[in-house]
């Protein structure tokens, strides 16, 4: 009933959250009399607050429209070049002819999202850097919400065989790129088609600030799936999506569960923030309160996870911890990262993520032991904290030449 008590909690509040919206525009338009009374600023930075402390987030565009390549400007088109129920695989097109394609003789680089609360847009910043140097594709996940009970139930081993399809439409000279949470199917991926000796293994895997090994330095994130059993996730935190949905029925862990645990994590952090914006909107500081809406239009949409995957994730990943011990079966296969020979890595970590601790991704170096020395890499990012990896100043000037270079250098 949590679920149904939500969407009726937001349909109440809807009018009063627009009528703040409304209100907060009479009160800063030039043409609006009340915007040229006392106190008018800060009353409208209090309506506008509440307006966004209320209103209903949605998925953001990628507005990726152009690029740099060689100091020219050159349009972007984000195309769907598969799809599948859970999941469509977006190409930003160079709209360039496929003579100048084949000059430019970019790598193909395959980024994977996390399935993990947020939109794939939360990763525009990764795409914005890797645009100039390489041909980049997208795992753009699908809302479970949206997705109908008709097209069955997806689990995490289901999310290793899209990864793997992807690999193979797009190989065999690809670069695969992980972001967190994607990690570790990632690696479940390539160690099943290394052990199968398929022919469309990538070059190169990049893996950035993922749980391999969630027993190194555990965080907040860590000790809450350890220290709560399994069956509490299960009774706790799935509901069914309401009726006014394509995907009503279907069992998931809905997103405004998942952001609510987001917030918890640094409550006064946000709550700063949010009075910061206020004073910013009240001294006209309309740069800084521009930021404030981009980065909460972002981290405030978010998606339902299927319930089979995130179960999946929480038992496999994080209680039983299979990847490290060697204990995965995926369908009755084995994986063995051990298996891997020919495939390049390169580990990434900051030195402050809270989300994924320090050795925790640096820890495949170990797995994947049959990789030559001299085509392996980790990195750690000095002063940098878990969004700051594959967004950001660091990411733009530190992280992603790093991996430009060891994608070259592995092409």
């Amino acid at each position: 009933m949590l679920y149904q008590f939500h969407e009726f909690n937001r349909a109440w509040m809807h009018p009063l959250v627009q009528w703040a919206d409304v209100t907060a525009k009479l009160f800063t338009n030039p043409i609006s009399p009340l915007a040229h009374t006392p106190f008018s600023q800060r009353i409208a930075a209090g309506y506008e607050l509440m307006y966004r402390l209320g209103k209903h987030y949605t998925k953001p565009d990628f507005e990726i429209g152009t690029t740099l390549i060689n100091d020219k400007e050159v349009a972007i088109t984000d195309e769907v070049a598969a799809e599948k129920p859970f999941c469509r695989l977006l190409h930003f097109k160079k709209n360039l002819s496929k003579k100048e394609m084949t000059a430019l003789k970019q790598p193909t680089v395959l980024l994977v999202a996390p399935l993990s609360g947020h939109h794939s847009t939360l990763l525009r910043d990764t795409v914005r850097g890797l645009l100039p140097d390489h041909d980049v594709y997208i795992t753009d996940w699908t809302d479970a919400r949206m997705v109908p009970a008709s097209d069955g139930t997806f689990h995490l081993h289901d999310y290793i065989y899209y990864v793997q399809d992807f690999i193979r439409l797009l190989g065999p000279d690809l670069h695969v790129i992980s972001v967190c949470q994607p990690t570790v199917p990632v690696l479940a991926a390539i160690s099943l088609m290394a052990t199968a000796k398929d022919p469309h293994l990538p070059k190169s895997m990049t893996m950035m600030g993922g749980p391999i090994d969630p027993r190194k330095s555990p965080t907040e994130v860590n000790n809450l799936a350890t220290e709560k059993p399994f069956s509490w996730f299960e009774n706790t935190v799935i509901y069914s999506v309401p009726s006014k949905y394509p995907g009503f029925g279907r069992k998931v862990y809905p997103g405004f569960l998942q952001h609510a645990g987001f917030v918890a994590m640094n409550p006064s952090r946000h709550a700063q923030s949010h009075w910061d914006f206020y004073m910013h909107l009240r001294e006209g500081d309309n740069e800084s309160a521009e930021s404030h809406r981009k980065f909460y239009d972002e981290y405030n949409a978010v998606l339902d996870m299927p319930a089979d995957y995130y179960l999946d994730t929480i038992k496999t990943v994080f209680q039983d911890f299979s990847l490290p011990h060697g204990t995965w079966e995926v369908e009755g296969k084995l994986v063995r990262p051990q298996d891997i020979k020919s495939v390049a890595l390169f580990t990434i970590e900051g030195e402050l993520d809270d989300i994924s601790g320090s050795g925790q991704t640096h820890a495949a170096h170990d797995l994947c032991r049959a990789i030559p020395e001299s085509r392996k890499q980790q990195f750690t990012a000095e002063k940098c904290g878990h969004y700051g990896i594959f967004s950001g100043r660091r990411w733009r000037e530190m992280i992603c030449p790093r991996i430009g270079t060891f994608i070259k250098a592995n092409a």
